[in-house]
């Protein structure tokens, strides 16, 4: 059985404990979190990384993309998250629009998530094209994580999820990029479905660390969101998503169970009433 750690006996993560990860070879453990319950178990558990990700759209919402979001509603999920924490580094997805092709919102946007919330970090999708937004919000001390590769938030631009920066040219920008966000001061970034191999490149070729989703184990750290790998989302089943358990099945024996026990009149017993 996998021993439980105990969040006291853990130091508290910062952007600076990422770094030192990296420096000696420590891989980074990072997922998805969108409500106190949860967040408080997987604080817990010694996550070191939780990332309050506008797949809330997806998996919280029932939206087909994460474009619905709102920046309140990412608000309201940071806010309930932070409450269930202690040790982990929590870092709040900007959701889109609030962000792209206007800096100073970009910044108000941010600002908002830090004093509402109470997160740690900031995470944007994009490289040099939102340059401008990055620069403002790293200029008012938010630490922001970047995002490369396959950026959801970008759908209607690409058509499609298939794996990204297969081709030279592409390949070449996302390498570039990922050095302009390190130049920016960013914390680390994210390289989403990229070959594997490219994501080693990248992370060899920076001082930050690097967060993978389909890119590889030759990245610093791997997220997953929470509800793929607890197997209660059954519809999504790409290739690197490792699902450790089978919630949706559990869940709806339970469910059953207890409908079953209502009906029959075998719930409440005598042990379960005053």
């Amino acid at each position: 059985m996998t021993e439980i750690h105990k969040t006291k006996e853990l130091p508290k993560i910062t952007t600076h404990v990422l770094q030192e990860m990296k420096l000696r070879g420590e891989k980074i453990a990072m997922l998805t979190g969108y409500d106190y319950s949860m967040a408080k178990l997987l604080d817990e558990a010694g996550i070191d990384v939780i990332l309050v990700g506008d797949s809330a759209s997806n998996v919280m919402a029932g939206h087909a993309t994460t474009l619905p979001i709102t920046l309140d509603q990412m608000i309201y999920h940071a806010s309930s998250v932070m409450r269930g924490v202690k040790r982990a580094l929590v870092v709040v997805d900007l959701p889109f629009g609030s962000y792209q092709g206007n800096s100073k919102e970009a910044l108000n946007s941010a600002v908002r998530i830090m004093k509402e919330s109470g997160a740690n970090a900031v995470k944007m999708e994009g490289g040099k094209e939102i340059s401008e937004s990055i620069d403002r919000i790293l200029s008012a001390g938010i630490p922001v994580l970047g995002h490369l590769g396959l950026t959801p938030q970008s759908i209607n631009k690409f058509g499609t999820y298939v794996v990204r920066a297969r081709e030279t040219k592409e390949a070449e920008k996302l390498k570039e990029d990922a050095l302009f966000l390190e130049r920016a001061g960013c914390f680390g970034v994210v390289l989403e479905k990229i070959p594997a191999k490219l994501a080693a490149e990248v992370t060899e070729s920076i001082k930050i660390p690097t967060i993978g989703i389909g890119a590889g184990p030759h990245v610093d750290g791997q997220v997953l969101v929470l509800h793929d790998m607890l197997g209660i989302n059954q519809e999504f089943s790409p290739r690197f998503l490792r699902r450790y358990h089978n919630l949706h099945d559990e869940i709806i024996g339970s469910f059953l169970s207890y409908i079953h026990d209502v009906k029959s009149a075998d719930f409440p017993n005598s042990k379960e009433q005053y």
